[in-house]
Formats: structure tokens, sequence, C-alpha cells
């Protein structure tokens, strides 16, 4: 079975939702499995830690998460064009795996989510894409011969799938979003077995 890792910080659950829609696409892949990981909040003050087991929802990720998958999904919310600070942190701490060059020749792709239609979704997968390069991976986006992507009036870019969740993220994920969230699992679970023979 070929592990591929779903990394996601989510704060509304929008994010949450699409990554085990992607994990949905991975695991219709067969000889693929599904890893869902977070990451923990971040805070300014000091003193404020979480816990080292969540509360509830998925566990945090480790770096031997990383390093022993064959393929990383890498999702995170919007934050004014760029991704959320709890998963900058995280990515930040992963200098040992880029010095043993763990994570070459891995398949990547990325997921977002914003308030708004022009909130910043691709320049957040752009940036997202960037610490993944340097370590070496391959990206793997989404091509037009996906119906969802040249039908969709929501989220869904070929850099990665994208939800637009409103101002208050209430909005569900729309079914064109849902297709493309599976659609992008599916694709980095077949890219990550071809490239593993």
């Amino acid at each position: 079975m070929q592990k591929i890792l779903i990394l996601y910080y989510s704060q509304g659950g929008a994010v949450r939702t699409m990554a085990q829609l992607i994990a949905r696409g991975v695991e219709s892949v067969q000889g693929a499995k599904a890893r869902i990981r977070t990451v923990p909040r971040v805070s300014a003050n000091c003193e404020a830690t979480e816990p080292d087991i969540p509360a509830s929802g998925d566990p945090y990720v480790e770096l031997l998460d990383l390093e022993e998958c064959c393929g990383l999904a890498l999702g995170s919310p919007t934050r004014f064009g760029n991704m959320a600070a709890p998963m900058k942190y995280f990515l930040d701490g992963t200098t040992g795996l880029w010095l043993k060059g763990a994570l070459i020749n891995k398949p990547a792709a990325v997921f977002t989510s914003s308030g708004s239609m022009h909130g910043g979704n691709e320049s957040t997968l752009l940036t997202m894409m960037l610490p993944l390069m340097h370590h070496g991976m391959i990206m793997v986006g989404l091509p037009y011969s996906e119906p969802a992507l040249s039908a969709t009036t929501s989220g869904g870019t070929p850099y990665g799938a994208s939800h637009i969740g409103g101002a208050m993220d209430d909005k569900p994920i729309s079914e064109d979003e849902k297709k493309l969230c599976i659609a992008l699992g599916k694709r980095l679970a077949e890219t990550a077995i071809k490239l593993s023979r």
C-alpha cells in the first residue's frame, strides 16, 4: 500500500472537509491509502500551547509521516493570499527532511479555501508550492480534462483544489469543488504509484 499524506490546517472546517474528499480520491486508486493529519494552532502568546494530542479530529502530523509517505496533499485556508501561520510554522521546521532529501521526487498537490471569489486562492496555492519545490517534490495540479474545472462557478483552479467559503465560512462545498477535490486525490495517488515503480 502506498501511503499518501493529506496534511491540512483548518479553522472553520472547510479545509478539513476538502482533505476528506481528497482522501476519497486517493483511496479510489488501487494500492493507495490516505493518511490524514493536521497541524496545531500557533499563538503570539508564548505561554499558550496546544496539547500533544488534539481533543478531537485528526492527529497532529509528525516528521515521520512526511518521510514515510509516497505523496503529499497540502491544504490551508487563505490568509491574505498566503497559507495560514500554523502550516507555515510547521513547514519551517522541516529543514531536517530537506537536508536528508527525504521528499525528493515525491509528488505533491495543494488545496485551499478562501472567504471570497478573489480572496487569494491561487496565490495561496502557489505559495504553498514553494517550500515543496525546495524539498524537490513534483507538483501535481488539475488538468482541464476535468470537466468541473471549466464548469465551476465557485472554486477550482489548475494549480489545485479550492473552495469559496463565504465571508462567514458558511457556504457548503459545491458539487464542482467536491469533484475537483476527489479528482486531485485520485491524480496524486496515481502519480505516486507510477513514480514508485
